[in-house]
Order: structure tokens, then sequence, then C-alpha cells
């Protein structure tokens, strides 16, 4: 889950919502050449996250807030696995991004235990198998998970409400053309990112978001019959060329 403090509660963002939200921005992209894989490449992005399952592990810090994903080191290779082997199903493209983004997450950690090292480095065999099945280059599959990464990266900003003050540009990522890409707010509350990568110079994204007017929850329990009875909010954020 993503948590963010608000003036009155917890608001919470689940990380399914965020990756739906990262397919909207990237449904937007100016095309330039084949897009014989944008649906695929889009609904890896939509379910690059669907290994987050809330509620059934601890979700509760030690002093009883609800845990930001950040705060959780937890790591099973077993879900691993089970995540790229169900992405597998829907196709090897989306398969192919959800084990490099797999791979992106948990590299710096695979000094942790042989089991996680042998695991990425069956990813990477896996992915060339699936790239030589496809018949497409190295480059080809590099430039499909730089532009998961950069809707990614985005659609985090938004929902961990990290945009800048003042109107200052924040650097998202390089996105697929090479390019570096920055955004901003606005002061009145649109969005720019320069260079403008979009088809239309205007649109609008949103999410579901859970309010949460309690601070602190005694179990996990609690937490979870709170979560289901709170009212569902909507999230908007409209996006503007600054030309």
């Amino acid at each position: 889950m993503i948590i963010n403090l608000v003036s009155d509660g917890w608001q919470v963002l689940y990380h399914r919502a965020h990756a739906l939200l990262a397919a909207q921005i990237a449904g937007y992209w100016q095309l330039d050449e084949d897009a014989s894989y944008l649906v695929q490449t889009i609904a890896a992005i939509s379910h690059h996250d669907d290994l987050e399952k809330e509620w059934q592990d601890n979700s509760l810090t030690e002093a009883g807030a609800p845990k930001d994903f950040q705060l959780d080191q937890s790591l099973s290779v077993e879900q691993l696995r089970e995540h790229i082997d169900e992405a597998h199903y829907r196709s090897r493209w989306v398969a192919m991004l959800t084990s490099m983004h797999t791979c992106f997450l948990n590299q710096s950690r695979r000094e942790e235990s042989d089991e996680l090292a042998e695991f990425l480095d069956q990813q990477v065999k896996l992915q060339a198998t699936w790239q030589d099945g496809l018949g497409i280059s190295q480059a080809e599959a590099d430039r499909a998970y730089q532009f998961m990464r950069w809707c990614d990266r985005i659609s985090l900003i938004l929902c961990q409400q990290t945009l800048p003050t003042g109107e200052r540009w924040l650097e998202i990522t390089e996105g697929p053309d090479g390019a570096r890409y920055n955004i901003r707010q606005r002061s009145d509350g649109t969005i720019a990112v320069k260079p403008w990568p979009f088809s239309t110079a205007c649109f609008t994204v949103h999410s579901d978001a859970t309010h949460l007017s309690q601070l602190q929850f005694k179990s996990q329990d609690e937490l979870v019959k709170a979560l289901k009875a709170a009212p569902t909010q909507t999230v908007t954020w409209a996006f503007s060329t600054d030309e």
C-alpha cells in the first residue's frame, strides 16, 4: 500500500491502483514508430504490481499506523517466481517486461541469499529466451521496459505526493527515446512534463484512494475492517503542455 498522511487521517492507494494509473499515463504517449506490442506493454504496466496482496501480511508499523510499502522489506522468491509465471499466461511479452522489472527492483538484494541470486540469473536467461522467440533484440526489449519504468515512475510521483512545491521541476527518469524528462505542478494544480511526450495537449488521469480517519490500529484485523468500511475517493491529476 502507498500511505500518505493527510490533515484528517490517512490516504491509502493500493499498489494495483498505482499500476493502473501508470497504464493510463502510458495510453497517452505519442507514438512515432511500430506500436505492435503497445497493448501488451500497457497490460504489463497495469499488472506489474499484482504481486502486492494487500491485507495478507502484517500491514501495521510498530506504532500501529498503516505501513507504507517502502517500510516493508520482506521478500519471497517463491512469490516472485509465481508472479512471473502468472504474467506468462498473458504473453511472453508481458512476462518478459514483468521479469525485467522484478530484476530491476531486486538486483541490489541479490547478495541476501543464494536462492535470490539464482532466481535473478534464471530470469535473465528466460528474458533472452523470450526475446529470441519473439524475434526482438535486447535493445528493443530495453526500450519497452524503459517505457514501463517511465510510466511507473510518474505514477509513483503522483501517488506518493512528491511533486515539489513552488512549481519546481523534478526529474522523472530517462524515457524510451533516451531523453531526460522532468515534471512539475503549476500553482493552479495542473501538471507539466518537459519535453512534452504525449499525443494530446491536455488530459486527465485518476485513481481510487481510500480515506482512513483513524490514525492508529491495535491489530491487522482492525485495520482490514477499517479499510473495507472506509470511503473511496477519486483522485485526479490534470496534465497540460507549457506550449
